[in-house]
C-alpha cells in the first residue's frame, strides 16, 4: 500500500514537472528583471527600503541589491535577501530565474505555501528558506531541482511528514528542517543520501525510532535529532559513521545502552543525549577512541551514575553534563510534553 502510494505522488509530481517545463519563457536578462519585479510587487513591507531604492528598471539588473549575474550569460545567478525583514510572498514567476545557482531568503518574514513553478530551477545548488513563516507541506517537488546540495528549511511552520521522494535527491548534503511542525516517522530511505553531511531535524513532532539505515549515510557529520518524541534504541551502526562530528539527539524517549561503538568515532567532538531514558553504564575506555571530544551531554537519563576513571584521558573535554534527573524535573518535563 505504502509503495502504491509513494508511485501515485511520483506520477502526480512528473505531471506537474512536465506540465511546468512545456511552458516557454524568453530566455534573455529581460525574463529575469519581470521575475523579481513580481517578486516585488508581493513584498508588502520593506522598511529598510533595501528593494525600493534600487530595484528600479532605470537600473541593470546585475547592479540591484541582492542580485548577482554570470559573467558568461549575464543572467541572474545568486539572489540574496537575507536579514532584510521583508514581508510578503513567493510568487511563481521566481522560478523563471532559470540561470539561478543560489537563492537565500533567510532571516525575513515570508509567509505562505512555495509556488510549484520553483521546479524550474534546475540549476539551484543552495536554497535558504529559513527563519520565515512558510507554511503547507514540505514540498515533494523539491525532488525536481537534480543539483540541489543544501536545503535549509529551519524554522518556519512546514506540515506534514517528510517525503520520501528526498530519496531521489543525491546530490544533497545539508538538510535543515529545524523548529518546523513535522510529522510521523524518519523514512529509512533517508539512509540512501550517500552525500549527506548535515541532517537537522530538531524541533518537530516526528515519532517512531532512529532509521537502522542511516548509518548508511557515510559522510554524516552533524546528526540532530533532538525536541522529538523518537523513541526505541540508539542504532549501533551510528558507530560505524566515522566522519561523525557532532551527534545530538536530546528529550526524545530513547531507552537502552549507548552503545559503545559511538565511543570509537575519533573525529566525534559533541555527544548530547541528555532527556532520554537511556541505561546501563560507560565503557571504562571511554575516551581512547574519541581523543578530541569536547562536550559531553548525558544528564537526565538512568545511566549507572560511576564515570569511568579513563575520563581523565579526555584532554580536550571542557563540558561534561552527568546530572541525574530529580523528582521535580521529572514533573516539568511531563508538563512540557
Amino acid at each position: 500500500m505504502e509503495k502504491l502510494v509513494a508511485f501515485s505522488s511520483f506520477l502526480l509530481l512528473l505531471q506537474y514537472y512536465v506540465i511546468s517545463s512545456s511552458a516557454m519563457t524568453q530566455s534573455n536578462i529581460s525574463t529575469d528583471q519581470l521575475a523579481l519585479l513580481s517578486l516585488k510587487s508581493q513584498i508588502i513591507s520593506d522598511p529598510f527600503h533595501f528593494l525600493d531604492e534600487s530595484w528600479s528598471r532605470a537600473m541593470s539588473v546585475c547592479h540591484w541589491v541582492g542580485v548577482t549575474c554570470g559573467s558568461r550569460h549575464q543572467r541572474v545567478r545568486i539572489l540574496n535577501l537575507s536579514n532584510m525583514d521583508l514581508m510578503g510572498i513567493i510568487p511563481g514567476e521566481l522560478g523563471n530565474l532559470t540561470f539561478l545557482v543560489s537563492l537565500d531568503l533567510g532571516s525575513n518574514n515570508f509567509h505562505g505555501n512555495l509556488p510549484q513553478e520553483m521546479t524550474h530551477l534546475h540549476r539551484l545548488k543552495f536554497l535558504d528558506l529559513s527563519f520565515n513563516s512558510f507554511s503547507g507541506e514540505v514540498p515533494s517537488w523539491f525532488v525536481f531541482l537534480h543539483q540541489l546540495q543544501v536545503l535549509n528549511l529551519g524554522n518556519n511552520s512546514f506540515t506534514g511528514s517528510i517525503p520520501s521522494l528526498f530519496s531521489n535527491m543525491s546530490t544533497l548534503e545539508t538538510l535543515n528542517m529545524n523548529f518546523n511542525s513535522i510529522e510521523g516517522q524518519i523514512p529509512k530511505v533517508i539512509g540512501s543520501l550517500i552525500n549527506l553531511r548535515v541532517l537537522k531535524l530538531r524541533g518537530n513532532k516526528l515519532k517512531g525510532s532512529i532509521p537502522l539505515s542511516l548509518s548508511n549515510a557515510s559522510r554524516l557529520e552533524t546528526l540532530d535529532l533532538s525536541y522529538n518524541s523518537l523513541h526505541g534504541n540508539i542504532p549501533e551502526g551510528i558507530g560505524n559513521l566515522h566522519n561523525m562530528n557532532s551527534l545530538v539527539i536530546q528529550f526524545n524517549q530513547l531507552m537502552g545502552s549507548i552503545p559503545s561503538t559511538i565511543f570509537n568515532i575519533s573525529r566525534i567532538e559533541f555527544i548530547a543525549f541528555t532527556g532520554n531514558s537511556l541505561s546501563g553504564s560507560l565503557p571504562n575506555g571511554l575516551c581512547n577512541g574519541i581523543p578530541i571530544l569536547k562536550g559531553l551531554y548525558l544528564s537526565y537519563n538512568k545511566l549507572y551514575r560511576h564515570m569511568p576513571t579513563s575520563l581523565s584521558n579526555c584532554s580536550q573535554l571542557q563540558i561534561l553534563s552527568y546530572r541525574k534527573m530529580s523528582l521535580m524535573d521529572q514533573y516539568k518535563v511531563k508538563l512540557e510534553d
